[in-house]
């Protein structure tokens, strides 16, 4: 069977086991795949994303980010949403709404400032 291609983000984590838990807290299964402990690995049903050690990374500077296209984003900022995350600041998740370039997105920023955008297209 052939592979479909497939784009993976790689977002940085100023510490595994922070970034580990937050991510398990939004429904991933994040495993470190490296003997450095400097790699990991997080699935949540097709989404995936990779996360590498960066220890010195000043969240509020970060222009790291992503973007997840999902078949029902209600759902999932339902399920995000179940995490408390504030509003504003550094964690954060934005409000849900349709966008006037034909997508419903919400926003979520991690605890080391990378923007993850999620949406279905209209």
């Amino acid at each position: 069977m052939p592979i479909a291609d497939i784009a993976i983000p790689q977002l940085p984590s100023r510490s595994m086991v922070r970034t580990i838990r937050f991510y398990t807290a939004l429904g991933f299964d994040v495993e470190v795949v490296s003997p450095h402990q400097d790699y990991a690995i997080g699935r949540r049903g097709s989404l995936e994303v990779h996360f590498f050690l960066h220890p010195g990374l000043l969240p509020r500077e970060s222009s790291f980010g992503c973007y997840f296209r999902v078949g029902d984003v209600d759902a999932l900022y339902a399920q995000f949403s179940t995490v408390n995350l504030p509003n504003a600041g550094i964690p954060r998740i934005t409000t849900l709404e349709n966008k006037p370039w034909g997508l419903r997105e919400f926003a979520i920023v991690d605890e080391d400032g990378s923007l993850i955008r999620i949406g279905q297209v209209i």
